[in-house]
Order: structure tokens, then C-alpha cells, then sequence
């Protein structure tokens, strides 16, 4: 796999900023929105769920889930941004994830964050 296949996150000039701080330096906060997320839940693919299984017995990354996983995390993150754009923000604050089984049968992924509008510090 090539960097692009694992890596995330978004490109140098985004219309909707999302970071991990509490604050953007050399920026304010103009207003605040309120929690903003994006959801997604993946089932499990047999196939690499077999796959995962032999994996284990001889150990290393199991890189099929690693893509797929990257996949639905770039997918909850992307449906985040489209709804703090909706909502009139140009940035989310204090972004984060959560993942947990979604009763057995898959992965859930929720992106979240606090959208706001944000402005260069005069």
C-alpha cells in the first residue's frame, strides 16, 4: 500500500479547517456553532475477516483491514465537514474519533468535533 491508500486528513487549503486544539493561532473564534459529527458504520467482509484470521497465526499488519478501516475513517471526517459547512462554520475544534463494534455485525466510526467561525486576529 502507498502512502495515499493509509494516510487521511485534509488537503493544505481547506474551505472547512479541522484540528485536534482547542484554538487556531492567530485566529479568534467569531462564533460558536455547536457539536458537529459524522457517522458511518461498515459491516465486516468475510472475506477479509478470513483473511485477518490466517493473518494472526503468523503475525504482521493485517492491511486490508487498515485500508478499510482509513476508508470509513475518511468517510465519517468528510461527513463532519459537510455538515459544519452546512451549519455555516469554517472550522471544527477539538476534532475526534470514536470506534466501536456496532452490534457484532460491523465497525462504527464517529467523527466529532465543535464547529465555528473562525477569523484572523486583527
Amino acid at each position: 500500500m502507498g502512502i495515499e491508500e493509509y494516510g487521511g486528513g485534509q488537503g493544505s487549503h481547506p474551505d472547512v479547517l479541522v484540528v485536534t486544539t482547542n484554538d487556531v493561532p492567530g485566529f479568534e473564534i467569531r462564533q460558536v456553532i455547536g457539536e458537529v459529527f459524522g457517522l458511518t458504520v461498515r459491516s465486516r467482509h468475510l472475506g477479509s475477516q478470513i483473511g485477518a484470521g490466517l493473518k494472526s497465526m503468523v503475525g504482521g499488519e493485517l492491511k486490508g483491514l487498515t485500508k478499510t478501516l482509513v476508508q470509513t475513517r475518511n468517510q465519517a471526517m468528510e461527513r463532519l465537514v459537510e455538515q459544519a459547512r452546512a451549519r455555516g462554520a469554517n472550522a471544527v475544534l477539538m476534532f475526534r474519533f470514536d470506534v466501536t463494534d456496532a452490534a457484532d455485525v460491523g465497525t462504527e466510526v464517529c467523527a466529532y468535533g465543535t464547529a465555528v467561525v473562525i477569523a484572523p486576529r486583527a
